[in-house]
């Protein structure tokens, strides 16, 4: 229970849930973040991921990213990564929890990961994925590349935000996917009530004769 309360672990843990928001707007972006913080000696990582900070993980993961973020600007191509980039985004934000925690017991450890890391990638995909099906009903996908490009924002900032202010941002992404929700939530609850029972018996086109009652 001691670590539920020590104040540098839940710093910890908003910091994985910050880097996994990240990882749900692109996946390889965040890693190159860290490894490029690590390599400069901004972020000390924990020794199972040493790997993060040498200068051929840098390489590959900034060769992984720019094909990732180039092909969000290629038509139909873009959903194509959507459908692989999910899965790879609740990994990698499990990933990235586990590598922002440690010090826990190993079970407590990977569930937090998975739960927090993972879930908060996921949504924060799924959310992307659904503006990006949106945009391509409404514009014939003439809007993606802007949509692209605010996903590239977001990754680059909340990671930069994450490294330099790891509570603030998991603050500020839990706060937002509580709201994102809840209007969600609102949205649908008024959808059935704009329907209103009396108008469909007065349109013109309605096959069905008004009876008058006798």
């Amino acid at each position: 229970m001691e670590s539920f309360i020590r104040w540098d672990t839940v710093v910890d843990l908003l910091l994985g849930i910050g880097l996994s928001a990240a990882t749900g707007f692109r996946v390889f972006v965040p890693f190159l973040v860290l490894s490029a913080a690590a390599v400069l000696g901004h972020v000390d990582l924990p020794a199972s991921f040493d790997w993060i900070e040498t200068n051929q993980a840098l390489i590959v993961l900034a060769v992984a990213s720019l094909l990732e973020v180039t092909g969000y600007y290629i038509p139909w191509l873009d959903h194509m990564l959507d459908i692989v980039a999910t899965p790879a985004a609740i990994f990698a934000g499990t990933l990235v929890t586990a590598a922002a925690t440690s010090g826990m017991n190993p079970l407590l450890h990977w569930t937090l990961a998975i739960i927090a890391g993972g879930g908060t990638a996921g949504l924060t995909k799924g959310m992307g994925n659904l503006v990006r099906i949106l945009s391509s009903s409404v514009s014939a996908g003439l809007s993606n590349p802007l949509v692209a490009t605010i996903e590239l924002a977001f990754a680059v900032l909340l990671t930069a935000l994450a490294i330099v202010l790891p509570a603030a941002t998991g603050i500020l992404v839990i706060a937002s996917l509580l709201i994102t929700f809840q209007k969600i939530r609102r949205f649908l609850a008024k959808t059935p009530a704009q329907i209103n029972p009396s108008e469909v018996e007065t349109r013109p086109n309605n096959p069905e004769p008004i009876v008058p009652q006798s």
